[in-house]
């Protein structure tokens, strides 16, 4: 298989000679091999593992994004990746730096949402009076 790993900016990897891939999702870790069937995947942060015949087992922290898989192209496309060769440093940079950031994320979005309900709310009240 050939995986791409594309950042927003540039590609982060591009291998050819790739065997297995193991990614993770909100329903867990799942696994392609090359005869799997096309999929598409929503990613959460976490470690991207694969295969490859030049590099042996590789894995890569990254952020949450989509993993597609057309034929024997494999694309996953996040904001942002590390490659590593120690996996529980790569575990920590995923707790400490991406997980953290959707904690931000999730309390603006709350706020957003608050504002939004509020607006909503002045709006029937306005429109009945």
């Amino acid at each position: 298989m050939r995986l791409k790993v594309l950042l927003p900016f540039r590609v982060f990897a591009d291998q050819t000679d790739v065997s297995r891939i193991v990614a993770e999702t909100h329903d867990g870790s799942f696994g392609l091999l090359p005869r799997r069937r096309d999929c598409v995947a929503a990613l959460v942060p976490g470690i991207l593992t694969y295969q490859s015949d030049a590099d042996g087992e590789v894995f890569v922290a990254i952020d949450e994004g989509l993993l597609t898989k057309i034929g024997n192209e494999v694309w996953v496309v996040v904001r942002r990746a590390t490659r590593g060769t120690n996996l529980e440093q790569l575990r920590e940079a995923v707790q400490r730096d991406y997980l953290t950031l959707d904690d931000i994320q999730q309390s603006a979005r709350e706020a957003t949402r608050k504002l939004e309900s509020n607006f909503v709310n002045r709006f029937a009240r306005f429109k009945n009076e």
